[in-house]
């Protein structure tokens, strides 16, 4: 053996990077050749065993397994014709085969529970019994359990649980489980459960779940160790939130709400401090003109514009409400002098013209990505030089969609020495067509956006224009120019 390999950082590296199978190995768990190369290292010699039986044993998918390391179950487990039939037949696990079935479970880290069929098998174990003394994560993907079901999956030991529907075992995770760090609840669930259930949590880091109460919010508010609160529904409900009290998030860095009413989000806002938030998003099914301006105007209020960096704000639905007006959402936002990302899709008209854009550009001297989607056709006053002006105090920014008046070629690349490297994505949102000089405005992304292999447009843009000027800055970059041939030009100037 090398000396290298009885270095114990070393070899750990080796093992680790060895245990890292490809998406397709996990569906055949048993026969993956990640699997039986651990396997092979463990049965090598002393110095491998350890570590190769801990990784092999870290990540596994159910309980099959181990039950396969119980002799009696070991030959109907691994019998292709009875892979999913064995278990209904099969009788509880005895006391002498406990040892059998608990000999690696002290190894596993991770375990992801997506059928109960085997349950039945552990009802003999006693009901204090340490299964996976070591699990740090858990991921229990079944539904309509039994109560019990979960005993033996949550250890003092549990950092990351993931559960497609709340379980009333997980009534008090925070006690049984008083290092669970990040928590997933992906179905909508009743209300008064998941309140309780967060309310027992008291190290929160990360939290993904569906609406819950005002007691529950005033409790996560006093979590110093929590940064990421993403709320979800899958239906726009009614939220009400009145007895929400003052709350400070000391450490929260990101805060997404998807579904809830914009009224319930704007309480949430006014109702905290948030001093460390940099990321915020929101996403509802319809968000009409004047709530659209309410919820603009909470979040530049709040102690969070001295520190957010990305805002996300989307409708997924148009509205029947008409109006004329457009949406002021970029003066709305120059209080955030942190800003990197901001991206407004609502369905309305967002107005920005030339002296704005370059206010705006001031304003965020960071900004990397700009996206003000205009799902209604409404005409641009943003023109190409307003736009380029704004691009010189924006060195960074990556990903801009804006409205333009292409109609309006106000600028001549040609006499310009400017040329913006970094933006790589370019969608620009335009209702005019007709009078479109379609090769001139190619030539100027041309010639001052180099990064740019295509302009994209949104829903709203009008897809023949931009078809015709990626098809000229597909010739302008295909164009090839080639020196005449000396000696060809004399001859040919002699024989003239």
């Amino acid at each position: 053996m090398h000396r290298a390999l009885l270095v114990s950082e070393i070899l750990v590296q080796i093992f680790i990077n060895l245990n890292q199978p490809p998406i397709s190995e996990t569906l055949d768990w048993p026969q993956s050749p990640t699997r039986k190369s651990l396997a092979s290292l463990a049965l090598t010699c002393t110095t491998f065993h350890e570590l190769a039986m801990d990784l092999l044993w870290s990540n596994i998918p159910g309980l099959r397994p181990l039950l396969g390391c119980v002799t009696r179950l070991h030959s109907v487990i691994y019998d292709p014709k009875s892979k999913y039939s064995w278990s209904q037949y099969a009788d509880p696990l005895v006391e002498h085969e406990f040892h059998q079935f608990l000999r690696h479970s002290a190894r596993v880290r991770n375990i992801t529970i997506s059928a109960t069929n085997y349950f039945h098998l552990l009802t003999a174990l006693p009901i204090e019994t340490r299964v996976f003394p070591n699990l740090r994560s858990l991921s229990w993907l079944v539904q309509r359990t039994e109560i019990g079901d979960l005993r033996f999956f949550l250890p003092p030991t549990l950092r990351r649980c993931f559960v497609s529907e709340l379980q009333l075992d997980m009534k008090y995770i925070g006690a049984r489980c008083p290092d669970v760090q990040e928590f997933t609840v992906h179905e909508d669930t009743d209300r008064a459960l998941l309140s309780e259930t967060l309310r027992s949590c008291k190290r929160l880091r990360r939290l993904q779940c569906p609406p819950f109460d005002s007691a529950a919010w005033m409790h996560l508010s006093t979590i110093p160790t929590l940064l990421d609160v993403n709320i979800f529904t899958s239906r726009t409900i009614h939220y009400p939130l009145d007895n929400l009290n003052f709350a400070t998030f000391l450490r929260l860095t990101s805060l997404s709400l998807c579904g809830i009413e914009v009224a319930s989000a704007v309480a949430i806002i006014q109702r905290s401090k948030f001093p460390s938030l940099k990321e915020f998003e929101m996403h509802v099914r319809v968000l009409p003109w004047a709530e659209a301006e309410q919820l603009f105007r909470a979040l530049s209020l709040c102690k969070a514009s001295q520190t957010l960096e990305s805002i996300k704000i989307s409708s997924r639905n148009r509205t029947q409400e008409h109006t004329s007006d457009s949406l002021t959402a970029v003066r709305q936002f120059l209080c955030f002098k942190e800003l990197r990302t901001l991206g407004l899709s609502v369905h309305y008209p967002i107005y920005l013209d030339d002296d704005l854009l370059f206010e705006a550009m001031t304003t965020w001297p960071h900004i990397h990505s700009l996206s003000l989607v205009n799902w209604r056709p409404s005409p641009a006053t943003l023109t190409f030089r307003g736009l380029f002006a704004a691009l010189r105090l924006s060195p960074q920014l990556q990903d801009l969609q804006v409205s333009v008046d292409v109609r309006n070629i106000d600028i001549e690349p040609e006499v310009e020495s400017f040329q913006h490297t970094s933006l790589k994505n370019l969608t620009v949102d335009s209702c005019e067509l007709e009078g479109v000089n379609v090769e001139a405005v190619a030539r100027i992304i041309y010639s001052m956006l180099p990064a740019i292999n295509q302009v994209m447009c949104s829903n709203g843009g009008i897809p023949r224009l931009w078809y015709n000027v990626n098809k000229h800055l597909d010739m302008l970059r295909n164009k090839t120019y080639s020196a005449p041939d000396p000696y060809i030009t004399e001859a040919v100037l002699a024989l003239s």
